[in-house]
């Protein structure tokens, strides 16, 4: 193993009524923004919950984040911020609205005329946040336990993402029964965006580091085991509560700690979803093998590894055919044209991006934009 410093400062409270801990985890001295998406928490009991756990702190609500979460709508809630002098966040929500959080807590304290730099820096623009907390809804991001988030400026068509130490939620309450009524295709799209977090941190350049490697097939192994019972019997707590650590636990540091990092699939699936509006897991599923294939000699241990361990095939060839056979069974397409995107457009336009930024990716930063552009074409 690589030498490393860990540092994840987030509270995690785990469990069936974990939601009325609100009422000791979130500060009392100061207004509180209560961040949501489009409603669903209206409909399902969650902000009810939230709002009878909060009745004695100061609260102002802010809702309409969207999937994919917009540079405008977060600045609209940073102006609330703002003007309510708001001093804590909670997010109530998925990834996107923990993003968003991340964003306005970092916005509402940015001093320079342009927030929208606070991404294009990566968050190196940022100085001071508000604290924020989350009650996590929908298992997918880990943002609920880490210090990146992605946010898209719709008029430049561009999705970016930035960290920071300072963007560590306090406190994070994960809830299972407050995922019950998702729609299956977000049940999915969890799965699989847990399943690429742990592949970009595991299937990478031969490391000697079997106990983080272990770590990461155990949350693959759960998640093909665990993932399919959650999509076929949603009533399923065990199943649930076994999907949503999962999911903290593929993206919290913890596994990617003394070994390389990957995220190429990432980077290439931002720029599908800021072009042609793909949901984030739709993008992960079509990029990832076609990263795989590209890279083929340089993963070939690791994929033979990810193979045996986790499906019981043999070879890296037999490993990315067991992925995407997972992948179909949760009924996740792993092609472009299932969505009516022409692959020689998008990896044409993908390219021209990526060239113009001088961006390289993968974790020996030699996956240029004409590779990438091979890349997207063949998906």
């Amino acid at each position: 193993m690589q030498n490393f410093h860990y540092y994840n400062p987030t509270r995690v409270v785990f469990g069936q009524g974990a939601i009325a801990k609100l009422s000791e985890l979130t500060p009392r001295d100061g207004k509180v923004l209560l961040l949501y998406g489009g409603g669903s928490i209206l409909r399902n009991g969650v902000h009810a919950q939230v709002t009878a756990a909060l009745n004695d702190h100061d609260l102002r609500e802010f809702g309409g984040v969207e999937p994919n979460p917009s540079l405008a709508v977060c600045l609209r809630a940073t102006a609330v911020c703002r003007a309510e002098n708001v001093a804590f966040i909670l997010a109530v929500g998925g990834g996107s609205v923990i993003d968003a959080a991340k964003f306005i807590a970092a916005a509402a304290c940015f001093e320079g005329d342009d927030p929208w730099r606070i991404c294009t820096s990566g968050g190196r623009a940022i100085k001071a946040m508000l604290p924020l907390g989350v009650v996590l809804t929908l298992p997918a991001t880990g943002s609920e336990s880490n210090s990146g988030a992605v946010i898209s400026h719709t008029d430049k068509q561009e999705k970016r993402a930035f960290g920071s130490p300072l963007a560590f939620p306090r406190f994070a309450i994960l809830d299972p029964t407050a995922t019950v009524s998702l729609p299956a295709k977000q049940v999915r799209n969890g799965i699989v965006d847990a399943f690429v977090h742990v592949c970009e941190q595991y299937v990478t350049s031969y490391t000697a580091a079997p106990l983080p490697d272990r770590l990461a097939e155990a949350i693959l192994q759960t998640l093909v085991e665990r993932g399919p019972v959650t999509l076929a019997a949603p009533g399923d707590y065990a199943a649930r509560a076994d999907l949503m650590w999962s999911a903290t636990l593929a993206l919290n540091s913890l596994i990617g700690m003394g070994v390389p990092h990957d995220w190429a699939t990432h980077m290439i699936g931002h720029e599908l979803t800021a072009l042609y509006g793909l949901d984030h897991a739709e993008t992960l599923a079509v990029v990832l093998p076609g990263v795989w294939r590209d890279q083929l000699e340089r993963k070939q241990a690791k994929l033979a590894q990810l193979g045996r361990r986790v499906f019981n095939v043999d070879g890296a060839d037999a490993a990315i055919a067991a992925v995407e056979a997972f992948f179909h069974a949760l009924d996740m397409p792993t092609r472009l044209g299932h969505y009516g995107i022409d692959a020689g457009e998008a990896a044409a336009r993908i390219a021209e991006r990526f060239t113009a930024r001088k961006t390289m990716l993968g974790e020996h930063r030699d996956i240029a934009p004409d590779a990438v552009r091979t890349i997207v074409a063949a998906r």
